[in-house]
């Protein structure tokens, strides 16, 4: 009889591999109760340790260290290593590596881009997802983890005042929502000729138009792309002197489009923009796209969630309006990363853009099912770190720490308003943009060789402070003008820490200015 052949992934019989004690697998990965339990108390140990000394400002926003140093760091060039090493001394080295040589959003004087400080309990929930492992594509993979998402998505919409009707799901960030948003807006509007089966050139199709504002996020050029119509098929509407979509030019657009014999299909208004925090006249919007029949979008993945402390007749209110929002709780709900969710007013719609039903996808009940609602088949367990920190501070702590975030960048305004060598420019919910303007250059402002300075020195002044580990912001350009940008969705950020600002900026803008004009040969 000859000798079984081995498998390429099999170096030794099967037999060697199995301990002799009732067989059981010597699975390198495996750990015992005793050694998970020694590594994870030694892990959340050094955590716990590690906290507060980015929670209080105790060590460096960033340490500012160029790619080849991390590279050396993580020994990027290295092969991959024949033996193991154990977990407990793997957990520490790299705990250490990211907690020494990180960029860090939950550090109180992190300003730069929309990236919140992380909640706590969900680090704790991410651990607990991982320990249960549901596949949340199928009820019947994941019965608990989908209903658990299913409540978070009610939750969501009800705290920014959005039907609780409505359907969704959590996906990994902004692009994505507000990518299948405009999924299932593409569905709805070409439904007259089936797009999904033959697709944007089919019989009876015609060429769709997608409207939207320059200051709306290039998640859009992304998802025109991603779905077929193509970046030319974007109206792009210009905006008002407070960086607003003109409505008066959208009406026109869509109007123009349909004499052409196009379709209308998506028009995406804006709830709190990148740049500057701005939230289109989304009222006006809604009522504009009711009477065209056109799917009225709302990009909200940082500022939807300012409408649980919004005024009732605000714009933010209006959100209730749209036929989808995008929205992301690892923005302003403070969950960590990965975190988004989409909203559908009508679910069977949001169906209706996804769902396929091969013999193998017979669940044999009825269930939510999300992999009918989503491009994902698998699916991790996002929501529950969002559903635990819900469930921890409720609506009253949410208000709260939004309010505390928009009141402290309003602060910040004030106070950049009342130095003689800041220049504000814009605040908008919880972001305030300015630039540093060196005094004796205060009277030129506006000439174009001045300008031309000051755009260069605040880019400059800018990686300066991105560097320096002081202060983190980021930057924008409105109307030619290059500026800092400083954006608070963070619940560690004091108010100590926002009066700090404008005395960092001007001292190392005197500094940056300073080195510019003797290499400029300028006095």
């Amino acid at each position: 009889m000859s000798a079984r052949p081995q498998s390429p992934t099999s170096p030794v019989p099967l037999e060697a591999a199995l301990s002799p004690d009732a067989g059981a697998r010597r699975a390198p990965l495996r750990m015992s109760p005793e050694e998970f339990r020694r590594a994870g108390h030694a892990l959340v140990d050094a955590i716990a340790e590690f906290l507060p000394t980015v929670q209080e400002g105790q060590r460096p926003v960033t340490t500012g260290e160029a790619p080849d140093v991390i590279q050396g760091l993580v020994g990027a060039s290295s092969s991959l290593p024949e033996e193991g090493t154990g977990a407990e001394e793997l957990l520490r080295t790299t705990s250490q590596l990211l907690f020494d040589h990180s960029l860090f959003n939950g550090h109180p004087r992190f300003y730069g881009y929309i990236t919140s400080s992380p909640a706590p309990i969900g680090m704790l929930g991410d651990l607990l997802a991982a320990a249960a492992n549901p596949n949340v594509g199928s009820w019947r993979l994941g019965p608990v983890a989908t209903e658990l998402e299913a409540q978070t998505v009610r939750w969501i919409a009800e705290l920014i005042g959005y039907p609780t009707t409505s359907g969704g799901l959590l996906v990994s960030g902004g692009n994505m929502a507000n990518l299948v948003a405009f999924l299932a807006a593409r569905r709805a509007a070409g439904a007259a000729w089936d797009v999904r089966k033959t697709g944007l050139r089919g019989p009876g199709a015609r060429t769709m138009r997608v409207y939207a504002s320059a200051e709306t996020h290039t998640w859009i050029q992304k998802a025109a792309d991603l779905s077929g119509l193509g970046t030319d098929s974007i109206r792009w509407i210009p905006t008002d002197v407070e960086l607003r979509m003109d409505t008066g030019a959208l009406r026109a657009a869509i109007e123009s489009d349909l004499l052409a014999g196009d379709r209308p299909a998506i028009v995406v208004g804006t709830s709190g923009s990148v740049s500057t925090g701005v939230v289109d006249p989304l009222r006006e919007i809604a009522e504009i796209c009711r009477e065209a029949r056109v799917w009225f979008h709302v990009d909200g993945a940082y500022g939807a969630f300012a409408a649980a402390i919004a005024h009732p007749s605000s714009d933010l209110a209006a959100l209730s309006l749209a036929d989808s929002v995008a929205v992301d709780p690892h923005k302003w709900l403070y969950a960590p990363l990965e975190a988004g969710c989409v909203l559908v007013r009508d679910p069977k719609l949001l169906r209706e853009a996804f769902a396929y039903h091969p013999p193998y996808y017979h669940f044999g009940q009825e269930a939510l099912n999300y992999v009918d609602y989503g491009p994902q088949n698998s699916r991790g367990f996002r929501a529950l770190k969002v559903w635990l920190a819900l469930r921890q501070v409720g609506r009253a702590g949410y208000v709260k720490m939004i309010g505390d975030d928009v009141r402290l960048s309003e602060r910040m305004y004030q106070l950049v308003s009342e130095h003689p060598e800041l220049e504000p420019a814009t605040q908008g919910l919880s972001i305030t943009t300015f630039r540093y303007v060196p005094s004796d250059l205060r009277a030129s402002v506006g000439t174009a060789e001045t300008e031309e300075y000051l755009n260069r020195l605040n880019e400059a002044l800018l990686e300066r402070l991105q560097n320096g580990g002081e202060a983190f912001v980021s930057n924008a350009v409105i109307r030619g003008r290059y500026v800092l940008r400083a954006c608070i969705v963070n619940f560690n950020t004091r108010l100590q820490d926002v009066e700090a600002v404008p005395e960092i900026v001007v001292r190392v803008g005197g500094e940056v200015d300073a080195e510019m004009r003797v290499r400029d040969g300028v006095r």
